[in-house]
């Protein structure tokens, strides 16, 4: 399957479709034990695996694949078939973080079907079983991210990447799931402490998202390939700004986002009270021109439910002039993140793909 993406012409629209089928045939390889263990192991491999595959656009394996594509890796010693496993297990890592966000953030959807806490929660309703039906939902949806953890470990150790490629990208996989984790803590806390520091916001953004999207995938792919300090400086460069501008765009889509295309519901990050580099924005803004406002968004970030509520905060955002900062941030962030790669040795063909996956995702079209 690798092979028929290797084309310097390789349309993106099929890295997607390629992820699903890699990581359908790792999942079909741990059935068996699961239900050797007991079949209500089984209900939770079936509910992972249906929200592995239910959608996502597969954007971290896709940044590592080309990374190692850029960097010349077709022209080594790794089988790319092999790669290809390897970087499609970052979709696991994804929904691990994925399933417990959901729990964190108490969400009831997550790509327009309930999430995995919710669908266990419903399983102990309809059996009639005793004790507390949410936590046992919780419980079981930890669960589940935990063995989708241990699975991406599994399956990229497993891919068939020589001794000397998994020894090199040994770095940039460990650091990114640290990363991530401490930009989860950095998220919680903000939002229990009521911290609207942009300086904290942007340094979520940066470990939760940045880093884990985009830096760390291409220079997972980048260390397989064994690329030159140049390209790995180039992709961190890249990485760095163009995944700060995807979250920048995720801000925006998390209080403006029609639920329809995002799959939760409008203005989800003002019901959680997420402290966005938008809603620290707004909240400066609204500090200076209007105080009540200013003061009437922080009091009521994570305190409010009612759609008509959420649409008057989200109004407020809308008036203070803050998504137009945004888009404006996320624009420099683009050209300055596409710029890093002119002069490093990366193949002319896929640093225009890179390029061209800059405006998809910061657009959010991939």
């Amino acid at each position: 399957m690798a092979h028929s993406l290797l084309s310097p012409d390789l349309d993106l629209s099929a890295l997607p479709s390629a992820v699903a089928e890699t990581l359908v045939e790792f999942l079909d390889s741990r059935r068996e034990l699961v239900y050797s263990i007991d079949p209500r192991f089984g209900d939770v491999f079936e509910s992972l695996q249906g929200f592995v595959l239910n959608g996502g656009k597969r954007v971290r394996p896709s940044f590592a694949w080309i990374g190692w594509l850029g960097a010349d890796g077709a022209a080594g010693p790794e089988d790319p078939e092999a790669v290809f496993r390897a970087v499609s297990s970052l979709e696991l890592i994804q929904a691990c973080a994925l399933i417990h966000d959901d729990i964190i953030d108490s969400s009831d959807t997550r790509r327009g079907s309930p999430t995995v806490h919710r669908q266990f929660e419903t399983l102990h309703r309809d059996n009639g079983w005793i004790g507390n039906r949410s936590h046992y939902g919780e419980s079981i949806a930890i669960i589940a991210g935990d063995v989708a953890l241990s699975w991406a470990d599994d399956m990229f150790h497993a891919s068939g990447l020589s001794d000397a490629a998994r020894n090199r990208a040994r770095d940039p996989w460990w650091r990114m799931r640290t990363e991530v984790l401490g930009g989860q803590v950095l998220d919680i806390t903000s939002e229990a402490s009521g911290d609207t520091d942009l300086r904290t916001a942007e340094k979520i953004n940066r470990f939760k998202t940045a880093a884990y999207t985009i830096e760390r995938p291409l220079l997972i792919g980048a260390a397989i390939a064994h690329a030159s300090p140049e390209i790995v400086e180039a992709y961190r460069a890249y990485g760095r700004d163009i995944g700060i501008a995807f979250q920048l765009r995720d801000d925006q889509l998390g209080v403006f986002g029609d639920p329809a295309i995002t799959g939760k519901p409008a203005g989800d990050d003002l019901r959680e009270g997420k402290r966005t580099v938008l809603v620290s924005t707004a909240l400066s803004r609204l500090q200076e021109k209007d105080p009540a406002g200013a003061a009437h968004l922080e009091a009521s970030l994570g305190t409010v439910a009612d759609p008509d509520d959420i649409a008057r905060l989200t109004e407020l955002v809308r008036s203070s002039g803050a998504e137009e900062e945004l888009e404006g941030m996320i624009q420099q962030l683009t050209r300055r993140g596409v710029d890093a790669l002119k002069e490093a040795p990366i193949l002319s063909e896929y640093r225009q793909t890179l390029t061209d996956m800059a405006d998809l995702v910061t657009q959010r079209a991939l």
